[in-house]
């Protein structure tokens, strides 16, 4: 049973930042049925890492509610290779976003994390309140620190001015919209993108970085968004929240049933000399399970719907013409 509602979206002007992006999009598909007005900018229209601008749009276009979606976000090598990028750009537009709609009196708003913001050898399942207790993966370390203080942020704003800022902590996403780049996107669509390749060009094996062994867990994107509609209706605290499946799988396993989905009959071989990260990352959501929800999307159902998008949206449009 769903937790008492505290904060009905109904016919509330809700902004969703970053709604071209994998998250942002998903959130788009969850509120069209909602009973309530959705606002969004482009990037043409609104630059969030100039305060200027963000204030001027959000006091402009007076939202009830945010949710700051948008973010610069990428795998290993891409944290590894633009450190300044990621610490910067996250830091900049979180500050912008939030302060704005402090500023602009937004009712209330959703925060939008990762599961990075833990630490390397954190408990498993990841609680809430380990954050903080030891060292951070060294991959990720720079988007860490960002988003940490975005959380920090919502809670100082709480704290010292009373609004219901919140903030939510995802799992590792997947699903439409999600970037397939091979040298910036996350391994669930790397491996997407490598085997469809592969298949296609009839190849022996594919190439999977690290040992295969850390655990790492997933979530479709849609759930997520379903999940962030829930917390915006029914939470209020300082506290943030994770947001997971509950189950985690190895990266071999994973690579095994993406194998499946995708159908390349060739080997995979694992490369140890590349960076295996965090050895594993499992939330505990114990808390929002006690609110009254939980996924619904298994993840091989959800793989495949992934790839029948990368398909159609992605590998469709840009394979060469015979």
């Amino acid at each position: 049973m769903d937790r008492q509602i505290i904060y009905p979206l109904d016919n509330k002007r809700i902004w969703v930042a970053g709604h071209r992006g994998m998250v942002g999009s998903a959130l788009l598909r969850r509120l069209e049925r909602e009973p309530c007005e959705i606002l969004t900018a482009s990037r043409h229209t609104l630059d969030l890492t100039r305060q200027s601008e963000t204030e001027a749009w959000l006091m402009e276009n007076r939202p009830d509610v945010a949710v700051i979606a948008a973010a610069k976000v990428g795998g290993i090598h891409a944290n590894n290779s633009e450190p300044a990028h990621f610490l910067y750009n996250n830091l900049t537009i979180e500050t912008n976003a939030i302060h704005g709609a402090y500023k602009a009196g937004v009712q209330k708003l959703l925060f939008l994390g990762s599961s990075c913001i833990y630490p390397k050898l954190a408990p498993q399942p990841m609680p809430e309140e380990c954050l903080l207790e030891s060292q951070l993966e060294p991959t990720n370390q720079w988007y860490a620190i960002a988003k940490i203080a975005g959380i920090k942020l919502c809670q100082a704003y709480r704290q010292q001015y009373g609004v219901d800022f919140i903030s939510a902590m995802p799992t590792n996403l997947y699903g439409p919209g999600d970037n397939f780049d091979l040298l910036s996107s996350h391994v669930a669509p790397a491996l997407i993108a490598k085997m469809h390749r592969a298949k296609l060009d009839r190849a022996d094996s594919v190439e999977i970085w690290g040992s295969g062994r850390p655990k790492r867990e997933f979530l479709h994107v849609d759930d997520l968004a379903d999940a962030c509609i829930h917390l915006l209706k029914t939470y209020s605290a300082a506290l943030h929240i994770n947001i997971g499946s509950g189950e985690d799988l190895s990266i071999a396993e994973l690579a095994a049933t993406i194998q499946k989905i995708v159908g390349f009959e060739g080997q995979l071989v694992y490369n140890p000399e590349q960076p295996d990260g965090t050895p594993r990352k499992l939330l505990d959501i114990s808390r929002l399970k006690a609110m009254g929800w939980a996924p619904t999307i298994a993840l091989e159902d959800g793989l495949a719907h992934a790839y029948r998008w990368y398909q159609d949206e992605v590998a469709g449009k840009t394979a060469p013409s015979s």
